[in-house]
């Protein structure tokens, strides 16, 4: 029987399995859907379809700089533990090698790493890890200067808040002191320009509706929401908010006094964004003895 394109996908999509190891599956088979199940259950290669109902909010941010190009990427396990596992961290480190040269995630889950593709070399770890992992996301940053910053690192380059920086002229010590900022600070965007209008709209009108119970004349309640939206502005933008290192200034103030001028940055953190299922340790314990 013609092990097609569609009977690979449809074994793929069923059991979890890499591709080449379900195109092998069912060439063994002569492309009996049913058998070729069997065949990669009894080569422990279908494990990875019973995890992938389960939340992956844990595991590693990975950061890499090549040139003047900088790419952050983030690899999901279910726990805390895997993230400290040698085996998760070297994959997480090939991912972040091949990030540097496709532009966006799906290029990456596309990507050859060692002959094996990225979504595959994933699939692979789930079925010996044992638990439920994910390619999330993946960022790229291009300047003249590209620093890099990991917070909490569990080892070389990766860790739980990866962080990039853009900027030309200063030197990679002040933007390395930057990124530790923006790691502690987390601006929402660089400047007021960039951010999301929508966002910046809906604060001055609670602003608004906030002054107007104080019952002040309209001239006082616009000065007021001038001020307001000014500190507003100061604390979610990179460039206005106070440098960490020096309080005095703004952001924007030390990278002119550094000679350099911030164009970019990026900030990621490991789970953000991804509700977790709250558990008891009991649950957790007999979930865990379950396997």
């Amino acid at each position: 029987m013609a092990i097609t394109a569609a009977l690979v996908k449809e074994l793929r999509d069923s059991t979890g399995a890499g591709m080449m190891d379900a195109k092998k599956a069912l060439t063994e088979t002569d492309g009996d859907m049913e058998a070729a199940v069997d065949w990669l259950r009894t080569k422990g290669l279908a494990k990875a379809a019973k995890k992938s109902g389960r939340t992956a909010a844990e595991g590693l941010v990975a950061v890499q700089v090549s040139g003047g190009k900088g790419v952050a990427v983030e690899v999901n396990s279910e726990t805390d533990f895997v993230g400290k596992n040698a085996e998760f961290q070297d994959m997480v480190g090939k991912i972040a090698q091949a990030a540097t040269g496709v532009s966006n995630v799906e290029e990456l889950a596309a990507a050859s790493v060692g002959g094996k593709v990225v979504a595959d070399m994933i699939t692979d770890k789930i079925a010996t890890i044992g638990e439920n992992m994910s390619l999330r996301r993946m960022a790229a940053l291009e300047g003249d200067t590209v620093v890099s910053y990991v917070h909490n690192a569990a080892t070389d380059g990766m860790g739980k808040i990866g962080v990039l920086v853009a900027m030309t002229g200063g030197d990679e010590g002040f933007g390395k002191m930057v990124a530790m900022h923006i790691a502690a600070a987390r601006p929402e965007a660089l400047n007021e320009a960039a951010l999301d209008p929508a966002w910046v709209a809906k604060e001055r009108q609670v602003q608004i509706d906030i002054a107007k119970e104080s019952g002040k004349p309209d001239a006082v309640i616009e000065k007021m929401i001038v001020g307001r939206m000014a500190k507003f502005m100061a604390e979610n933008t990179l460039l206005g908010q106070a440098f960490v290192v020096n309080p005095d200034l703004s952001v924007e103030q030390a990278a002119k006094e550094a000679g350099a001028t911030i164009t970019g940055f990026v900030r990621m953190e490991v789970g953000e964004g991804i509700e977790k299922k709250v558990e008891d340790f009991a649950a957790e314990v007999a979930k865990a003895v379950q396997g």
